[in-house]
């Protein structure tokens, strides 16, 4: 008796597989299209909210391409186990590295083994904290592989035995890493050309230049009592340029500490200056 696929998305069949399974497999992928590989339990998760708006889009038109590598399929034994007990005991289960490592020789394969190329990363709460610089960076390789953990994590002797990564993308513990993926992936794959309708819109946007974007307003000009700011009326192009950098920096300082002083030390200004912004 065969196994009857899953369906995700009304459209998207997936089943066990050792091998990278495509997803929006109609679209045409154009030769060299960054390419995200995942590693997770859940292929059926993907392409999630990635499938959507303008990623999806571009996804669909082969800008760029999504492919899952079913870890269950490298399970032991007769129930394809993937996790067991931790040694020295503990709480909860840990992926174990004879699995892992299977799945990430199989992710492997096909990919340059410079890693500035195809980064090769681990989304654990541990890990270094992933920023719009990294997200840069990664949309510049030709790919990357994403492993997801579950449970307690991963054993560490095949993270260290593949040079794998570890990217955090913030203070908190989810259940697995299938969700992290998808932030890290929507927030690299915007960057490439021609995903957005409008590149130069990420020239402007919260980190690109050190601090957090300023407010946005758009009609009615008046609402709820509350009017767009004179400046953005004026027509004045340079006044309107030093209103969003003046809010920026009156944002930067008032919410993100860090940030306001790794700026003002890159712009050689004193982050306790008593200037009014």
């Amino acid at each position: 008796m065969t196994e009857k696929p899953s369906r995700s998305h009304g459209r998207i069949a997936i089943s066990a597989s050792a091998t990278p399974r495509e997803l929006m497999a109609d679209s045409a992928r154009l030769k060299g299209a960054w390419t995200a590989r995942i590693i997770t339990l859940f292929p059926e998760a993907f392409p999630g909210t990635l499938g959507l708006s303008l990623t999806g889009k571009a996804l669909a038109e082969g800008l760029w391409a999504l492919e899952t590598i079913d870890l269950r399929p490298f399970g032991i034994g007769r129930h394809r186990n993937v996790d067991d007990n931790p040694a020295g005991g503990g709480a909860g289960m840990v992926l174990r590295a004879d699995v892992v490592g299977a799945a990430l020789a199989e992710a492997a394969i096909g990919t340059p083994p410079d890693r500035a190329r195809w980064p090769v990363l681990y989304l654990s709460p541990r890990g270094k904290p992933f920023t719009q610089e990294m997200a840069r960076a990664l949309a510049k390789a030709e790919g990357l592989t994403l492993l997801c953990g579950r449970f307690e994590g991963v054993d560490q002797r095949a993270l260290d035995h593949f040079g794998v990564e570890e990217v955090s993308i913030g203070d908190f513990v989810l259940t697995g890493g299938e969700i992290a993926a998808q932030a890290l992936i929507d927030a690299t794959v915007r960057l490439i050309p021609r995903v957005l309708g409008n590149q130069a819109s990420t020239e402007e946007e919260s980190f690109s230049h050190g601090l957090l974007e300023h407010p946005h307003y758009t009609r009615p000009t008046v609402w709820e009592g509350r009017a767009i700011p004179e400046t953005l009326q004026s027509g004045h192009h340079a006044k309107m340029a030093d209103w969003r950098r003046n809010m920026a920096e009156r944002l930067t300082k008032e919410r993100r500490p860090d940030l306001w002083r790794a700026y003002c030390a890159a712009h050689m200004r004193d982050p306790d200056e008593d200037q009014e912004l």
